[in-house]
């Protein structure tokens, strides 16, 4: 796994890529700093496990999508640090009340929750099934052109080769 932080607006936040499943990992404790701009990681940490606890016991999915992995901390150590997918911190982050992180929401006991009614409302727009699979056909397209320039990419150090021998 390759660990690669990154700093949005003066926070850290610590990343790893999955090379295996193609995905990233964030820190949920950084992200979670960066959304209540918050510069003590110890109350950062307290609300995590809070916020953790409330949803736990909500039955919320996004908190049992969360790993745990060692991430090096700013003291230089490698704490269990819980990560998710971006897909899942989409659904934390509405958690979490920040001017970051927009949207209807009604005050709870200091917690943005999103009313149920304004979610089952919400209108999701679906592409026909004509246009769906026009764009799987172009997507497919475009998976071949790739699959066909990493070969040219891949004998390129085999024609280099072949040509320097043949002029040389």
């Amino acid at each position: 796994m390759n660990i690669t932080p990154v700093n949005f607006e003066d926070y850290d936040i610590r990343r790893v890529y999955d090379e295996k499943t193609e995905t990233w990992y964030f820190s949920v404790v950084d992200i979670i700093r960066a959304l209540l701009q918050q510069p003590d990681f110890q109350a950062v940490r307290n609300y995590w496990k809070v916020l953790k606890n409330r949803l736990s016991k909500e039955g919320s999915e996004s908190v049992t999508k969360c790993n745990r992995l060692k991430l090096e901390a700013a003291d230089g150590k490698k704490y269990l640090t819980d990560v998710t997918s971006p897909e899942v911190l989409l659904r934390l982050i509405q958690s979490v009340p920040s001017p970051k992180a927009k949207g209807k929401a009604s005050k709870s006991i200091n917690q943005a929750n999103i009313n149920a009614t304004i979610m089952r409302n919400i209108k999701v727009p679906v592409p026909s099934l004509a246009e769906q699979k026009r764009l799987v056909a172009k997507a497919e397209k475009l998976e071949k052109q790739m699959a066909e320039a990493q070969a040219v990419i891949a004998a390129a150090p085999a024609r280099k080769q072949a040509i320097m021998q043949r002029h040389l």
